[in-house]
């Protein structure tokens, strides 16, 4: 990863690990990861993920990954569980980054609307 890139996704990303801790490179993983998501929306005030790790449940899905993107309008949330956290943080952020972008198709898409609408009205 940049240099340059590193403090930014650190300043805007916060991570915590329930009932497990979180190891440096399992850190450097999601700190990777969430890059992709800055990348694609510079506006996102703070990315939150949270690894819990469920000892509730009898078998698979005992990894659970939060996600809670604060941005401009209403947050983006997500949550994903599977039987590895690894996993479970690489599906959250997948599932982040496709709320992500169509929150952006919609909002261009209004954008758009309305000036096609006063083409169509003007022709």
């Amino acid at each position: 990863m940049n240099q340059n890139n590193s403090p930014a996704v650190g300043s805007k990303l916060l991570l915590r690990g329930i009932h497990v801790s979180l190891t440096d490179a399992m850190q450097a993983a999601i700190e990777e990861k969430t890059h992709r998501l800055l990348r694609h929306e510079p506006r996102i005030d703070r990315v939150r993920i949270d690894v819990d790790h469920d000892q509730t449940r009898a078998h698979g899905s005992r990894y659970v990954a939060k996600g809670h993107i604060e941005i401009g309008g209403p947050d983006i949330v997500a949550s994903v569980a599977t039987e590895d956290a690894y996993k479970s943080v690489d599906l959250l952020i997948d599932k982040l980054d496709r709320q992500l972008r169509k929150r952006a198709t919609a909002l261009q898409s209004r954008r758009h609307r309305g000036s096609l609408a006063e083409l169509g009205a003007e022709a």
